[in-house]
């Protein structure tokens, strides 16, 4: 009997050989057709920080059919409710870093949070729609309903920006008041309008054309509150210290919506291609204007 060498075979060898050709053609295929986890995860990296180019306005107003971000100017110093003055946000994608990683297909409902980053790509660049899918390069007016879809992210689906009554299951997680989330269903809860700034004057620019650039209050149709930034509220998700995002009216002492609830409705700089208007040169100070928007008074 020949004795023991390293060449010879032990144990189920012939097995572990034909498991080892399985896995590598399994490895092979899924290669071939984009399914490996790295693959996926690059693939949804790439849309969500990929360069969108905003829709230019020749008129100065928002139609439906704009691509456009969604930008909360920065606020006033507060001592009561900030530490700091914080910086300009846009309403983005949020994914946190379990949903990034995770093996199984990413199902709705999906967050939605304030960045700090101004410059438009797939996460923080929405995409406005008519209720009835109609309607495209028509001026959006102050009251009338629209739609607001994702542009990035997702290539398979478009997301809508939606929201809900509070209740003892649905709740922002860190002000514990009413949520705002993307769904991928249209429904009565992805219906928005644009409310005019000043309270004085609602009635008398109701059905007016709703201008680029300015600061104005954007409401929830279902349930009559104001998309909001309250900016003491944030976390770290995969990307980085992110603002929470709720639906709740502000009001001072005059009865008016507060900066948390201020929103600016960003388009592109029609002389710089991938810019967008809050780079625009202010001429009246020589320098750039940026946080700068037009008040309709």
């Amino acid at each position: 009997m020949a004795a023991y060498r390293p060449g010879v075979l032990m144990g189920n060898w012939k097995e572990d050989a034909c498991l080892e050709e399985d896995r590598l053609r399994d490895f092979m295929r899924k290669r071939e057709r984009g399914e490996l986890f790295i693959q996926k995860i690059n693939k949804l990296q790439d849309n969500l920080l990929k360069k969108i180019q905003l829709s230019v306005s020749k008129d100065g107003f928002v139609h439906f059919g704009d691509t456009v971000m969604f930008l909360n100017p920065d606020n006033k110093p507060s001592v009561e409710n900030y530490p700091g003055k914080c910086r300009s946000l846009t309403l983005a994608i949020n994914l946190d870093e379990m949903s990034m990683y995770s093996a199984e297909p990413l199902q709705a409902p999906y967050g939605v949070s304030a960045v700090e980053s101004v410059d438009p790509v797939g996460r923080n660049t929405f995409c406005i729609l008519s209720v009835d899918g109609g309607a495209v390069d028509e001026p959006i007016r102050f009251g009338q309903n629209f739609v607001l879809g994702t542009t990035g992210g997702f290539s398979d689906r478009m997301l809508y920006l939606a929201s809900d009554h509070k209740s003892f299951i649905r709740f922002a997680k860190k002000s514990y008041l009413q949520q705002v989330f993307l769904t991928d269903e249209l429904s009565y809860l992805t219906c928005w309008q644009a409310t005019f700034l000043d309270p004085q004057l609602r009635l008398e620019y109701e059905g007016f054309p709703v201008p680029a650039n300015s600061k104005m209050i954007i409401t929830h149709c279902h349930t009559n509150r104001s998309l909001a930034v309250p900016r003491n509220f944030w976390t770290r998700s995969y990307f980085g210290k992110e603002y929470e995002v709720i639906c709740h009216t502000y009001l001072n002492s005059h009865k008016a919506e507060e900066d948390k609830n201020y929103w600016v409705i960003v388009t592109g700089n029609p002389s710089n291609e991938g810019g967008t208007m809050i780079d625009r040169p202010n001429p009246h100070s020589g320098g750039i204007r940026k946080n700068e928007f037009r008040e309709e008074t």
